[in-house]
């Protein structure tokens, strides 16, 4: 039961909890909170009236992750049972956290920050329900100048044009390109169709002086990169 105020009614007994969880939060910051404790935080301010720990947990339990609850579409969470306000607040965060991450990595020298690279590819990707193909495009001292989604494909296609590449390519000025798609299997093995775009986009860049530094394939949790690989 909740404590009573001075007219006699009593506060629904989350109230409290919301307080201790915010104290907590403030005290020790976001390492003294559980995955599921931050998520409640988050939808404390657009719920109000309703005990969200049973929803945090719950939203936690089906999508597997803190970023895969910020980034599911908000139709998506409305049909777990998110309230629609609650949804797109969820998934605003989920944006500004990607978009965080890229301002970190624009103008910025990408073998130096290569981890980081990896880590915002694998937030931005890894979770598509569909092949996606993204260019990242690099001047000569290979800072990133430009992250572009080229394609959105299917399960497991997403097709490729190696003229449209070298030529958006050209339009920027860039001097290198990386290639980065994701596996929705979530296995980052590289298929022989990979492979062989890879040669076809590599060999008409070369063809106007722009090299192909890598080519990564997102997975889940995983990566693969052709260099590393000895495929490019």
């Amino acid at each position: 039961m909740g404590a009573a105020d001075h007219k006699g009614k009593t506060e629904p007994h989350y109230h409290g909890h919301r307080d201790r969880l915010r104290d907590r939060f403030e005290a020790g910051g976001p390492e003294a909170l559980q995955d599921y404790e931050l998520l409640e935080l988050v939808l404390f301010q657009a719920i109000p009236r309703r005990d969200v720990k049973p929803l945090a947990k719950d939203l936690l339990g089906q999508l597997g992750s803190l970023w895969a609850v910020a980034t599911a579409a908000p139709a998506r969470l409305v049909e777990l049972g998110v309230p629609r306000n609650a949804a797109v607040a969820l998934s605003a965060i989920g944006a500004v956290a990607l978009r965080m991450s890229r301002q970190q990595l624009l103008g910025r020298p990408v073998i130096g920050s290569w981890q980081q690279l990896l880590d915002y590819c694998q937030g931005a990707m890894a979770l598509e329900p569909v092949e996606q193909f993204r260019l990242l495009y690099l001047d000569r001292r290979n800072r990133l100048i430009a992250d572009e989604v080229q394609q959105r494909g299917t399960v497991d296609h997403a097709p490729v044009y190696p003229r449209e590449v070298v030529k958006r390519a050209l339009e920027l000025g860039a001097s290198a390109l990386i290639l980065v798609h994701n596996h929705p299997s979530g296995d980052p093995t590289p298929s022989r169709a990979d492979i062989d775009m890879t040669r076809e986009v590599a060999k008409a860049a070369g063809i106007l002086g722009v090299t192909v530094h890598d080519h990564v394939i997102v997975g889940r949790g995983s990566h693969a990169s052709f260099r590393a690989l000895g495929l490019l």
